[in-house]
């Protein structure tokens, strides 16, 4: 068995793409480093490879990065990559099959935030003013493609505590053109009643069809619920995850808290919640736009 960490170092690779590159998912930049274990790691078996790459999965499972995507992405993508028939080949033809089905599987994935774009702005009606939570890349996509479509409406964003990544949002969409308010995570209720709809990216989707998503968002879901308001969330397939959560504490703690803080999860805050399927009105996504109990018949054709 080979360890990858006598190749390369896997965590401190997954970091620095994220590093590099803002834009990026961490289930998209977990999925590239295991491309890269690939091209640098020489397997004798299939079981060789299987070891190897969950070494690397738990490699970048121990770096303090949002780990929901990373785990669905990384399942679905060496599901993906081992379903060719290996029968009769060696061990090079068969590593060389992994990589063009993995290089194959990343590119349709890279494209999946403009299909989801083209989805959304269908929904995005002149003069309209949307809600949307902290910082979500696929929302931002949406909306600055709606705007170069020539709609005009105004967009409300949570500074979303604790890290304030509402405040980049706004600064990318006012660049963009697109009038935008940031709001207190406190005034979501004072504002809902204002908004025509809610925009919400998210982490991962469960097999409920809820999602996990920044901390904050099921109670703006709430909130939506009871004014009703539309409330949409823009998430790509690879955040597709074999999850059943209950309740917040169903999720897992690797999801809920960043590797600093886990010691300490008394006085720790968790960075994302759970938010359940009866909450959400569709879910757009590179698979077309479902309903949440959609889902689960979506989860069984992507590990069939």
């Amino acid at each position: 068995m080979k360890e990858v960490s006598q190749q390369f170092d896997v965590a401190k690779h997954f970091v620095s793409i994220l590093e590099k590159d803002d834009n990026m998912s961490p289930g998209i930049a977990a999925m590239t480093t295991l491309l890269m274990v690939l091209e640098k790691t020489k397997f004798d078996t299939v079981q060789e490879f299987h070891t190897t790459i969950q070494s690397a999965v738990r490699a970048m499972r121990d770096t303090d990065k949002p780990m929901t995507s990373v785990v669905s992405g990384t399942e679905l993508f060496s599901r993906f990559i081992t379903l060719a028939k290996f029968d009769d080949k060696t061990m090079d033809e068969v590593r060389d099959i992994m990589l063009n089905r993995g290089k194959m599987f990343l590119a349709k994935l890279l494209e999946s935030r403009n299909v989801i774009a083209k989805q959304a702005i269908t929904f995005i009606s002149d003069g309209c003013r949307i809600l949307t939570h902290a910082r979500s890349r696929t929302v931002r996509e949406a909306l600055i493609l709606a705007a170069q479509h020539n709609k005009r409406f105004h967009v409300f964003i949570t500074y979303s505590a604790p890290d304030h990544h509402g405040e980049q949002m706004a600064a990318e969409l006012e660049r963009a053109g697109i009038d935008c308010t940031l709001i207190l995570d406190t005034a979501i209720g004072y504002v809902m009643e204002t908004v025509d709809m809610v925009l919400v990216g998210a982490e991962g989707v469960v097999e409920s069809g809820g999602i996990i998503n920044r901390i904050g968002t099921v109670t703006m879901a709430i909130c939506a619920r009871e004014m009703k308001k539309p409330f949409y969330a823009l998430v790509e397939s690879f955040k597709f995850c074999r999850l059943y959560p209950l309740n917040q504490r169903d999720l897992p703690d690797d999801y809920k808290y960043n590797k600093n803080t886990l010691r300490d999860k008394a006085k720790a805050h968790p960075m994302v919640d759970y938010t359940p399927p009866n909450y959400i009105t569709l879910l757009f996504t590179d698979l077309g736009i479902l309903a949440p109990s959609a889902v689960s018949d979506e989860l069984i054709k992507l590990y069939l």
